[in-house]
């Protein structure tokens, strides 16, 4: 499956917010999008022509390109929770708020996203007491998950949880960070997902 590899300042300026991919840097003054405020590329600056197509593309890369997975992934959410009885928006976005590699971020175990997938890719975490190492794995209410006994005292996780603060505490979280565990309370409202995204523009896309 590819995935996109380059500068990942790039989406964030292209798409005009941050979007929190490189974990720390984000929150410090060094973030790209502190200094260069305009999508990357020579054209970056000039005059951009706006049209519903645009809106409603750049909302769906927006929120694809934030939770890391692919074109045929994110299409795939969106048949599962068009399927489903609701809104649409809304199960699309709890579908991907309940990805392993999400959780594992919302905890505080990684800085990123990003990190938070080569650390479960690498098997340095297990739900409900058994070793998962499928970032695209869907947790459920009651789940527990943990960081595995011989990755506790992992750098990357001491140093992410450390810096955790900044991002805020997440209410449908229970975490232990002495214990490295945490469990899912319940699975999140639309009005407990931080992220600030329009996704009736996404449906609407999709709709087309």
């Amino acid at each position: 499956m590819s995935r996109y590899t380059g500068p990942v300042c790039k989406i964030c300026r292209r798409e005009g917010t941050k979007l929190f991919l490189k974990g720390q840097r984000c929150y410090t003054d060094k973030c790209a999008l502190e200094h260069r405020n305009y999508a990357p590329g020579q054209h970056g600056q000039g005059r951009i022509r706006t049209s519903e197509y645009r809106i409603h593309l750049r909302e769906k890369q927006k929120v694809r390109s934030s939770y890391g997975v692919s074109e045929a992934q994110f299409k795939h959410y969106y048949d599962v929770a068009k399927s489903k009885t609701g809104q649409t928006g809304e199960l699309l976005m709890q579908l991907l708020e309940s990805r392993l590699d999400n959780i594992v971020f919302r905890m505080g175990f990684a800085s990123s996203r990003n990190e938070a997938r080569q650390l479960i890719n690498h098997g340095h975490f297990c739900v409900n007491g058994r070793k998962t190492d499928i970032a695209s794995y869907q947790i459920k209410s009651g789940d527990i998950v943990e960081v595995k006994e011989k990755s506790k005292k992992l750098a990357t996780i001491e140093n992410a949880l450390e810096m955790c603060e900044s991002r805020g505490r997440v209410e449908w979280l229970d975490v232990d960070k002495e214990a490295k565990k945490g469990t899912i309370k319940a699975i999140p409202e639309r009005k407990d997902m931080p992220m600030e995204v329009q996704e009736t523009l996404i449906v609407e896309y999709y709709s087309k």
